[in-house]
C-alpha cells in the first residue's frame, strides 16, 4: 500500500500495483449501490484504461457517453481534478447526507434567463442574515437612473433601494424553475470548485440539488432536479451539461 495525501486535509491509501487495482475505488455503500441500480446493469462498473496502463471504473456510463461518479466519502482537490480531466464528459452524484444540517435551502429565485431577473440582484443570504435569506434585492435599472455618471453591471452593483421579495413574489413564482439562494456552512470547497456538474443527494423524496452560479452577479445558487429527470436525460442526453435544462415545477 502507498499514502495518497491530498492538498488540503484528506490522506487515504491506495493500492501499489496500478494496473490491477483502480486508486479512485472507494467501499461501496448501500446509497451507493442504490444509485448504480437505478441503471441498467451493462452501464455500471465501466472500465477504462488510461495512457500509463492503469485502470479506471466509472461507477456508470450511460449509452451515449456521459460518466456519472457517484461519491460517498470525501476527496482531496487533486483526486477530483485528475477524475474530471480522464472522463471529461462526468457529472457527479455527492452523498449529502452526511452535512444537510449545514446545508440551508433559502428562497426561490427566477429563471435567470427570465425578463424578471434581467434587472434583479439579490443580496447574498446566509444563515446570519435572516432578512436576505426571505429575499432581498436591488434593481439595475434603479442604479443606472440613480447613478447615471457609474457604468453599472450586475456584478458592481451592491448598493441602492432595497426590496423585498413581496413586491415581484407572484413574478418569481411565475418565472420559476428550480433555483433558490442557498448557504453551505463549512462547505467541502472541492465540489464548490468542480469543473463538472455537482449533483447532491440529501436523501429522501425524488430530488436532488444542483449547485450552479445564478448569474453574472456570482451569485451561487441551488436548482431542485426530479432524481427521475435526471436518469432519463442521463441516458439520453449526449453531454452531461445538458442533463435537466428543462423545466420543474415548484417542490411541495
Amino acid at each position: 500500500m502507498v499514502a495518497k495525501c491530498g492538498p488540503r486535509i484528506l490522506h487515504h491509501w491506495a493500492h501499489a500495483t496500478r494496473r490491477n487495482c483502480d486508486p479512485w475505488w472507494e467501499n461501496e455503500t448501500d446509497w451507493h449501490r442504490a444509485w448504480k441500480n437505478l441503471f441498467p446493469e451493462e452501464c455500471r462498473e465501466i472500465s477504462h484504461t488510461a495512457a500509463d496502463g492503469e485502470i479506471h471504473r466509472a461507477d456508470i456510463k450511460t449509452p451515449t457517453g456521459i460518466v456519472i461518479e457517484v461519491q460517498h466519502s470525501a476527496m482531496s482537490d487533486a483526486e477530483r481534478h485528475s477524475r474530471e480531466a480522464f472522463y471529461g464528459n462526468l457529472v457527479w452524484i455527492i452523498d449529502g447526507r452526511g452535512f444537510r444540517d449545514n446545508f440551508d435551502i433559502f428562497h426561490i429565485l427566477p429563471d435567470p434567463n427570465s425578463h424578471i431577473a434581467a434587472d434583479i440582484v439579490w443580496s447574498k443570504a446566509t444563515r446570519q442574515m435572516k432578512g436576505a435569506a426571505t429575499g432581498i434585492f436591488f434593481r439595475l435599472s434603479e442604479a443606472r437612473r440613480d447613478y447615471p455618471e457609474q457604468k453599472i453591471t450586475k456584478s458592481t452593483l451592491h448598493f441602492g433601494l432595497m426590496h423585498g421579495m413581496g413586491d415581484i413574489r407572484t413574478e418569481v413564482e411565475q418565472a420559476y424553475r428550480g433555483h433558490h439562494q442557498y448557504d453551505w456552512v463549512r462547505p467541502r470547497r472541492t465540489w464548490l470548485e468542480a469543473m463538472c456538474p455537482v449533483y447532491i443527494d440529501f436523501g429522501g423524496g425524488d430530488s436532488l440539488v444542483k449547485l450552479e452560479i445564478y448569474d453574472e452577479s456570482g451569485l451561487a445558487c441551488a436548482r431542485y432536479v426530479s432524481k427521475k429527470k435526471f436518469v432519463h436525460d442521463a441516458m439520453t442526453e449526449a453531454k452531461a451539461s445538458s442533463i435537466a435544462t428543462r423545466f420543474y415545477p415548484l417542490p411541495k
